[in-house]
C-alpha cells in the first residue's frame, strides 16, 4: 500500500513540475494543482495508513495508539483542499481576465512553442 501511495505522489509531483515549466498559463495552474494534490497526499500519509481501522477511540477497554490513525493530518489535508480549490477558482477568474486584455494566455505574451 506504501509504495503505490508513493509512486502516486511521485507521479503527481513530477507532472506537476513538468506543467509548471510550461509556458501556457492554463498549464501552470494545472501544474500547480498537481503539486497542492501531491503534497496533500503526502501530508496524509504522514498520518499513518491504516485499514479497517477504528475512526475513533473506543473507551471500553485500554486505549492503543498504534491502533488509530492521526487526525490532525487528515483536517489538514480537508483545509488544503478547500483553500487549493478557492486559489485555483482565482486563478483562473485571472486567467479569464488577463486572456481578455492580452488576447492570449501565454505568461510572457509572445507565441510559444507548443
Amino acid at each position: 500500500m506504501e509504495i503505490i501511495l508513493a509512486i502516486a505522489i511521485g507521479v503527481l509531483t513530477g507532472s506537476g513540475v513538468w506543467l509548471v515549466l510550461r509556458p501556457r498559463t492554463f498549464q501552470v495552474i494545472i501544474g500547480f494543482s498537481l503539486l497542492a494534490y501531491a503534497v496533500n497526499l503526502f501530508i496524509f500519509s504522514m498520518g499513518r495508513l491504516r485499514v479497517s481501522a477504528a475512526p475513533v477511540i473506543d473507551k471500553s477497554g485500554e486505549i492503543d495508539p498504534l491502533l488509530y490513525t492521526d487526525p490532525v493530518p487528515q483536517a489538514l489535508v480537508l483545509t488544503a483542499i478547500v483553500i487549493g480549490f478557492a486559489t485555483t477558482a482565482l486563478f483562473l477568474a485571472v486567467l479569464l481576465a488577463s486572456r481578455g486584455f492580452a488576447g492570449n494566455d501565454h505568461v510572457d505574451g509572445r507565441e510559444a512553442d507548443l
